[in-house]
């Protein structure tokens, strides 16, 4: 007698988790550009890799005075808005395992220098579900980012990334409920 196999829910969940995952640029895709055209600044999407972030799409402003297009690029997590929006999603203990020394590269002055200061970060931007980065990774960027919360793998933020000048408490609110209803949808 011959034994006959059926795909069941566990392959299917298997296959549509990873259609997500490839998916995911593609889905974000419309929503980034939306929040390019409302904001009229750079926008990106990046994904968390160990310590780093990724940046999986990215639209540029096109303003005169913007902030450049990060396609491709990876960056030590903890000196970006992404990076810091994505890692406040780990738990303290997956922190510490991530960042096992006390002493953290700086890309600029302005980045966290050390594990205790991001574990210290990571709880404010878990209460306020943003992330800011005040020239933490390039001096005259501001930017801030959300965690894509309905998609825990990979984990994905979304941020608007514009030149420090004309980040005013205004344009941050704005920002703000702009790249949560983003991350949100």
């Amino acid at each position: 007698p011959t034994r006959s196999y059926v795909p069941g829910p566990t392959l299917d969940s298997l296959a549509f988790s990873l259609l997500r995952r490839l998916d995911v640029r593609n889905l974000a895709r419309p929503v980034l550009e939306r929040l390019n055209s409302e904001l009229g600044e750079t926008v990106h999407l990046g994904r968390l890799e160990g310590d780093k972030v990724h940046f999986i799409d990215s639209i540029e402003s096109t303003k005169a005075l913007r902030v450049a297009n990060r396609l491709g690029r990876s960056m030590p997590a903890h000196c970006t808005s992404t990076g810091k929006a994505l890692l406040a999603t780990l738990t303290d203990d997956e922190l510490r395992l991530l960042y096992p020394e006390e002493q953290l590269i700086q890309l600029t002055p302005h980045s966290l220098g050390t594990r205790t200061e991001l574990l210290d970060a990571v709880r404010t931007i878990r209460s306020r579900g943003f992330a800011i980065s005040n020239e933490e990774s390039e001096e005259g960027v501001s930017s801030l980012a959300v965690a894509v919360s309905s998609i825990r793998s990979p984990r994905m933020a979304v941020n608007a990334s514009l030149p420090v000048s004309r980040m005013s408490p205004a344009t941050q609110q704005d920002v703000r409920g702009r790249l949560l209803a983003a991350a949100e949808e």
